[in-house]
């Protein structure tokens, strides 16, 4: 029986897994384990708002189905409220991606920018959670 790992996507891994062309790069590899439910994302409305708004940046010209497909793939995760962190984030939007994380136990933060995040094993790279799902099996 495989297991179930959990986890919060920065938007930045969306985007990524979107825009790329090789169906072997960590962010699509990604998707793909969330498609085959060996990764359960989790997510809040704040969450889901940022996802919305930044896909439709004119600038990635992401169709609004391909959009509404990638959000109602998270919406088949789980709804949590945040766990109030007192950590300092450069930017404050991604504090919200860092609390619902720290609410299950066991769970990930998924980001191409490990900077914008407090330094904590749960803050993860799309390679590092990969890794550590293979390790996990």
């Amino acid at each position: 029986m495989t297991k179930t790992f959990y986890a919060v996507f920065d938007t930045n891994v969306l985007v990524s897994a979107l825009m790329s062309r090789r169906s072997d790069s960590p962010t699509v590899v990604l998707l793909d384990y969330v498609l085959d439910g060996r990764i359960v994302l989790l997510y809040n409305e704040d969450i889901l708002s940022e996802y919305d708004e930044v896909l439709h940046r004119t600038k990635f010209d992401f169709s609004d189905e391909r959009i509404q497909a990638v959000i109602d793939l998270v919406k088949t995760g789980m709804q949590l409220d945040p766990t109030v962190s007192c950590e300092d984030f450069p930017d404050p939007d991604d504090r919200v991606f860092y609390e619902v994380a720290l609410t299950k136990d066991g769970a990930y933060m998924v980001t191409g920018n490990q900077k914008h995040f407090p330094k904590s094993p749960i803050v993860v790279t799309p390679a590092e959670m990969i890794r550590i799902m293979e390790d996990g099996q």
